[in-house]
């Protein structure tokens, strides 16, 4: 974040504006409404500024800026039309230790006013940090229209009640489950008709009830491959209601930036090296452990936990000690990455199947039928197999499939860093170690890789298959890369 949000109590603290304009006055007004001790100073003041001084408790100073004005003061605000006197009064304000806004100039500022949703007591409030106010605005109108006035009175409600509410719901959980109630239930569609008696007695008789046993339970969800924006309905409102989180090493950040602030986080991912196996064995039981002390846990696997990620194991698990669960799929990387590099999986003119599989297996336990993987007009997509392509692509040539058949190495798929590696699968081990290829990356097999660099559209697009190449695509000089291949 560029700025840190922070909203503020003004009620009886003076705050000074320096300005007499159109600005000056309506961040005035504004400062008026959060009860601030305003002092406005200029050589002028708009008459609307005049008659609003007559009305409200407002200092006016009517004359040229002097320094003393910053004095006591607890904020600041330069709203005149002389760049050179703002950059001062910054200036000074820096010296003291005061924040000031410099309306319309970020660069002076160190703090600036956002947009706001007015819901009082419930505010929302909008910032771009000064690098397009007319988004910030646009923003604001899209919002309004999206939460009832209500919310303001329901807010207020719930404030008056806060006590009891506490009280008698002392578990954070049912606590939680009883405002859910509150938004969702009789209680907002009464103040939505106007009706504050019925809201509130509502609200008491909601609360008069005898508390109930809370009950543990675990969502499986999958995160999908990194991209926020690809998270089903279900999976954000398990991000918003989960007590514990279990997270994997592919959950991306962005990811867990949905998730409740207050939310206990556990990282359980595997790393190499490690006894996955006792890693697993403590998944089980820390999810075990959470669920009978009553936790809503969210086991968060990236991409979809039943698709190579131990899903079933750790279903089975729970099944065998009665801990209820509940299962929310997610996208998983084998169809998302590919799409987002412009592959598609099946074709009618090069591929009528597509075969999910896993490179993350020792060698000596290979059970996989490479005779029919390498076959032509199908999909393989191989996940985890970073550290095995010279094996993989040893494998597939060795059992006849052709070195010519395309292949696309995709690495951070649908995120912020994706490349995408196309290229012919004789070349595969030489030119991921000559692009720096990691993991996470997924390995495409097939006629439709060839696809990929006419039909990427997201991130970085490495092409060894055609000289002719989109503009934004990235390819050494075929010569140099010849000299590589063949040293």
């Amino acid at each position: 974040m560029k700025l840190f949000p922070i909203f503020t109590d003004l009620k009886g603290r003076r705050v000074l504006v320096v300005g007499g304009g159109a600005v000056a006055e309506r961040k005035v007004r504004s400062l008026l409404a959060a009860g601030a001790d305003v002092v406005a100073g200029a050589p002028a003041f708009t008459p609307a500024l005049l008659e609003l001084a007559r009305e409200a408790p407002i200092t006016l100073l009517q004359e040229a800026f002097r320094p003393e004005w910053l004095e006591g003061v607890w904020l600041a605000v330069a709203a005149t039309d002389d760049r050179d006197l703002n950059g001062r009064i910054a200036q000074l304000a820096e010296q003291k230790r005061l924040f000031i806004n410099v309306v319309d100039d970020p660069e002076l500022s160190s703090f600036q006013v956002p947009s706001i949703v007015d819901r009082s007591p419930l505010t929302i409030a909008i910032s771009s940090s000064g690098a397009a106010p007319v988004l910030a605005r646009r923003l604001r109108e899209r919002i309004e229209a999206m939460f009832d006035h209500s919310l303001g009175a329901l807010a207020a409600l719930a404030a008056l009640h806060r006590g009891a509410i506490r009280r008698l719901r002392p578990g954070l959980q049912r606590r939680r489950e009883f405002y859910d109630w509150l938004l969702d239930g009789p209680v907002s569609s009464a103040l939505g008709a106007q009706r504050f008696d019925d809201a509130e007695r509502a609200l008491l008789d909601e609360l008069s009830k005898p508390e109930k046993t809370a009950a543990g339970e675990v969502l499986l969800v999958g995160a999908g491959p990194g991209d926020p924006g690809l998270l089903t309905l279900k999976a954000l409102r398990a991000l918003n209601e989960a007590d514990v989180i279990l997270y994997d090493r592919l959950v991306s950040d962005e990811v867990l930036d949905l998730a409740r602030r207050d939310a206990e986080r556990v990282f359980v991912g595997k790393t190499p090296g490690e006894d996955h196996h006792a890693t697993q064995t403590r998944i089980h039981e820390l999810m075990r452990e959470h669920a009978l002390a009553g936790r809503r846990v969210l086991r968060l696997k990236g991409g979809d936990a039943f698709v190579f990620g131990r899903g079933g194991e750790e279903l089975e698990y729970l099944a065998a000690h009665g801990i209820p669960y509940r299962v929310v799929p997610g996208l998983t990387a084998g169809l998302a990455c590919t799409a987002y590099a412009g592959i598609p999986l099946t074709h009618r003119t090069h591929a009528q199947s597509v075969r999910f599989l896993t490179a993350h297996s020792s060698k000596q336990d290979d059970a996989l039928d490479w005779p029919s993987l390498a076959r032509e007009k199908q999909t393989l997509v191989f996940y985890m197999g970073v550290s095995q392509i010279k094996w993989l692509e040893r494998q597939l040539l060795t059992h006849g499939r052709s070195g010519d058949t395309p292949f696309s190495l995709i690495e951070n798929g649908t995120r912020a860093g994706q490349r995408t590696l196309t290229g012919r699968l004789s070349e595969l081990a030489a030119l991921a170690t000559y692009h720096g290829f990691q993991a996470p990356s997924l390995l495409v097999v097939g006629e439709v890789a060839a696809l990929g660099p006419r039909l990427s559209w997201y991130g970085t697009h490495i092409d060894h298959l055609e000289a002719t190449q989109h503009e934004q695509r990235q390819r050494p000089p075929r010569q140099e890369t010849r000299a590589f291949l063949h040293a």
